[in-house]
C-alpha cells in the first residue's frame, strides 16, 4: 500500500470526524439524547485515532539505529495497536455505559420519555453526519481499491500488511453503522416518546464498536508479532532465487515485515561448487539483485550458502537432501 494512499484516506476521515464531533456535542448539549453523547464521544475517539495513525506513520520513516538496525516500520502496527485499543475503551465501553445510565434514567420516577427540546436537532444533524461520513468512507474504498487488487474485503483486511487502511476501513463503516443506529433510536424515541429506543441505539451503538475494536486488535497483534511475506511475494522471492545458475534449489527460506514496505528474507540455499570465494560471493550478489527487481520491498536479504552431499530416502519416500 502506497503510504500516500493511506494519508489521504487518514485526512479525509479525521477532518470529516472533527467536524461531526462538534455537531453531535451541540446536538446533544441541546437535547440530552444519549444516543447523540455516544455518537459524539465515538467520533473524537476516532478523530484521536486517525491522529495516532499519522503520528505512526511519521515515526516509522526515522533511519535505523544501533540499537535498532532494522529501523522504526514496526510503529505504525504499534500505533494501530492502540487506535484499537482506545475505540474499545474511549468509544465502545463508554457507549455501554451511557445506554446502562440512560437506560436507569428511563426507570427512575419520571418514568420513559424522549427529548424535552429541540426535537429536529438529532434527526437533522445524524443525516448530515451520514453523507459526511459517507464522503469520507468513499475516499477510503477508493484508495483500498487501488491496492485490494482480486482479494476480497475480508480477504484484503486480514492480509494487508500496512494497517492505516484497514482501520481507516473499519473505522468508517462503524461510524456509519453507528450514525444509523443513533438515527433508528433517536428517531424510534421522537414517535414513541419513549427513551428506551434512545438506549438501544446507544447499546446497539456500543457494541458495534467493540466488536470492531476486536477485530482490529487481533489483525494488528498479528502484524506486531510478525508476519511472513505475502504468498504471491514469497513465490516471486523463490523463483528469483533459482531462476539462475548460481543456486541449485532453496534448502529453507524465512520472511518477515520489519514494516509495510520492508522485509526480511532469510535463506539457507544450495549451490554448485566455486572455484574461488570471489567467484561465490558474486552469485550471491546476482541473486540478491534479482530477488530486490522481484520483490522491491524485499530490503534486507541475508543468503547463507551450502552444498548437499547426498540425498537419503526416509521411509515415507520422500527424499531428504542432506548438507555438508
Amino acid at each position: 500500500m502506497s503510504a500516500g494512499g493511506g494519508t489521504r484516506a487518514i485526512l479525509a476521515a479525521l477532518f470529516a470526524n472533527l467536524g461531526i464531533a462538534v455537531t453531535k456535542l451541540v446536538a446533544w448539549g441541546l437535547t440530552g439524547s444519549s444516543s447523540m453523547l455516544a455518537e459524539s464521544i465515538h467520533s473524537l475517539a476516532d478523530s484521536g485515532n486517525q491522529a495516532l495513525l499519522l503520528v505512526g506513520g511519521r515515526r516509522a520513516v526515522r533511519r535505523a539505529t544501533p540499537q535498532h538496525p532494522f529501523g522504526y516500520g514496526r510503529e505504525r502496527y504499534i500505533y494501530a495497536f492502540i487506535v484499537s485499543i482506545v475505540l474499545f475503551s474511549v468509544g465502545g465501553l463508554f457507549a455501554l455505559y451511557e445506554a446502562y445510565h440512560k437506560y436507569h434514567e428511563q426507570s427512575g420516577p419520571k418514568g420513559p420519555h424522549g427529548f424535552d427540546s429541540w426535537h429536529w436537532v438529532p434527526p437533522t444533524v445524524l443525516v448530515i453526519a451520514i453523507v459526511l461520513e459517507s464522503f469520507s468512507f468513499r475516499t477510503a474504498i477508493k484508495e483500498s481499491n487501488l491496492v485490494r487488487g482480486k482479494a476480497s474485503w475480508k480477504q484484503f483486511i486480514r492480509r494487508a500488511k500496512a494497517p492505516e487502511l484497514p482501520v481507516v476501513l473499519l473505522e468508517d463503516l462503524g461510524a456509519l453503522l453507528g450514525l444509523i443506529f443513533a438515527l433508528v433510536g433517536v428517531s424510534m424515541t421522537l414517535v414513541t416518546d419513549n427513551g428506551y429506543w434512545d438506549a438501544a441505539g446507544t447499546a446497539a451503538i456500543g457494541l458495534l464498536l467493540v466488536t470492531i475494536a476486536v477485530i482490529l486488535a487481533i489483525e494488528t497483534k498479528s502484524l506486531l508479532l510478525g508476519e511472513a511475506g505475502a504468498p504471491e511475494d514469497v513465490r516471486k522471492i523463490e523463483q528469483a532465487i533459482t531462476d539462475g545458475s548460481e543456486v541449485e534449489r532453496i534448502i529453507h527460506m524465512k520472511t518477515l515485515h520489519l514494516g509495510p514496505e520492508e522485509l526480511l528474507v532469510a535463506a539457507k540455499v544450495a549451490v554448485r561448487p566455486y572455484a574461488t570465494a570471489a567467484e561465490l560471493a558474486e552469485g550471491i550478489n546476482t541473486v540478491e539483485a534479482r530477488i530486490r527487481n522481484s520483490v522491491p520491498i524485499a530490503r534486507v536479504i541475508y543468503l547463507e550458502p551450502d552444498i548437499y552431499r547426498n540425498v537419503e530416502q526416509p521411509a515415507d519416500g520422500v527424499p531428504e537432501l542432506k548438507e555438508a
